[in-house]
């Protein structure tokens, strides 16, 4: 399913990374969200783009965030969720930034969406992650 979901959010709607990450865990717990969310998450890409932190990460962050409040968790509880998940994802990939993540880096030559293995597999992750730690 996830492989589905990935190549579609890439191939047919050309969403970035973090709204991809956000698409699929929103759809994977069944919590909606808000279109602003989606349109802030387009400037992530930015960030990304200049090798800054993954939108792999960003979108599972912000999803965390949202997950957090919709069970009325405190925002010191969330903190502590997102600081474990990044930390536990850079020792999983050994990095949270798109610079290290990405295959081949960035450069202009490069083919489109080279990083649906990655999402594919961090998407897992972060599934398994939130189903272990966000009760």
């Amino acid at each position: 399913m996830i492989e589905e979901l990935v190549h579609k959010h890439y191939w047919i709607n050309n969403d970035n990374c973090a709204i991809t990450t956000m698409s699929i865990l929103s759809e994977y717990f069944n919590i909606a969200i808000n279109q602003q969310v989606y349109d802030a998450l387009i400037g992530m890409n930015g960030a990304g783009t200049f090798g800054a932190q993954c939108g792999l990460v960003e979108g599972t962050l912000t999803f965390i965030g949202v997950i957090g409040k919709f069970k009325g968790f405190s925002n010191n509880k969330i903190e502590n969720l997102c600081k474990d998940f990044a930390l536990k994802y850079k020792t999983e990939k050994e990095s949270i930034l798109c610079n290290d993540l990405r295959p081949q880096g960035f450069s202009k030559d490069n083919p489109p969406h080279l990083c649906e293995k990655l999402t594919v597999d961090s998407v897992s992750f972060s599934i398994d992650f939130i189903e272990k730690n966000v009760k």
